[in-house]
């Protein structure tokens, strides 16, 4: 009777077996990547799995480790941790070589850097530090370079001045583009060549070329007068005044050397000559120049005179 009931008990285990697994089958089956993981759990549950001795203690200290950069990142204290490391470390930049700067100073670039006794190689961006440097005005361009464990080299390439260019009542260092650089201070840039004008910053590059091939005349002029943004007006180192034309400027200041040289037009005592037109050369005179005008026409007269009673 034990017995039947035994097998009649073992008969309805194993029958029940079967249904839960054949039920379980049917209704959900893990994906294959799940199935390890879901082994080791099990395991883990049932004692079959050894846990390392220390890895609670290993786990306490990497959910602290976790929060802490996470709270750092947060914050936004990642950087200065990152620079306090890194100089800890040895890599704070301790030395910035500077070549090819004779207007931008030292202290100016160092003041773009931003610099502390911290701030590490490692922590420096490049391209950060490059892109500050250029918004100086006589930088061309720059480059940055790290130089490990702590130097940092930074090589400029400057604009150069060619001109003081008039707007209005303000001076301004320009370069051969007509790009302004700084105001004009009076010192070693006095020689360079005066413009003025609005729109002769960007044009007089070429026209001081093209007059520089009657040197009698470019070798006197003291400032290029742009007029109207149309016509260009020289004046000379002795005050007086060229007015050229619009069309073919060229020709009229030939013509003016060629006078010059044989008559000596710009050293007499004249205001300014005027090319403007094509048939004619007007002359202003000086007010002493009229005064002497006046009396060598008065003189002229009066011989005339002279002569036509004695006739």
């Amino acid at each position: 009777m034990f017995a039947l009931n035994g097998r009649s008990d073992d008969y309805a285990r194993s029958g029940a077996v079967r249904d839960a697994s054949g039920l379980m089958g049917a209704a959900f089956v893990l994906p294959r990547f799940l199935r390890k993981p879901f082994r080791v759990i099990v395991r883990l549950f049932q004692g079959n799995v050894r846990i390392p001795r220390h890895a609670g203690t290993v786990g306490m200290l990497g959910f602290f480790a976790a929060t802490g950069i996470y709270g750092m990142v947060i914050g936004g204290h990642s950087q200065d941790v990152v620079k306090t490391m890194a100089s800890t470390l040895g890599f704070a930049i301790e030395d910035i070589k500077v070549v090819g700067n004779s207007e931008t100073s030292d202290i100016d670039i160092l003041g773009q850097l931003e610099l502390d006794g911290e701030t590490s190689l490692i922590g420096l961006s490049a391209e950060g530090a490059r892109e500050a440097i250029a918004r100086l005005p006589w930088v061309e361009s720059v480059e940055v370079r790290k130089v490990y464990p702590n130097t940092l080299l930074v090589s400029l390439e400057e604009r150069k001045a060619f001109a003081i260019w008039q707007n209005g009542k303000e001076l301004t260092l320009i370069d051969e583009q007509g790009r302004e650089i700084v105001p004009f201070r009076r010192g070693r840039y006095n020689a360079l060549p005066l413009v003025v004008g609005q729109g002769a910053e960007k044009r007089v590059k070429g026209f001081v070329d093209e007059v520089a091939a009657y040197p009698g005349i470019a070798g006197k002029v003291k400032a290029y007068i742009r007029v109207g943004d149309r016509r260009w007006d020289l004046l000379l180192e002795n005050g007086v005044r060229i007015m050229l034309p619009e069309n073919e400027p060229l020709k009229a200041l030939a013509e003016v050397e060629r006078l010059d040289q044989e008559k000596r037009l710009l050293s007499r005592d004249i205001l300014a000559v005027d090319m403007r037109l094509e048939d004619r050369i007007t002359v202003q005179l000086t007010a002493s120049g009229m005064e002497q005008r006046e009396k060598i026409l008065a003189d002229r007269k009066k011989a005339l005179s002279r002569a036509g009673k004695r006739v």
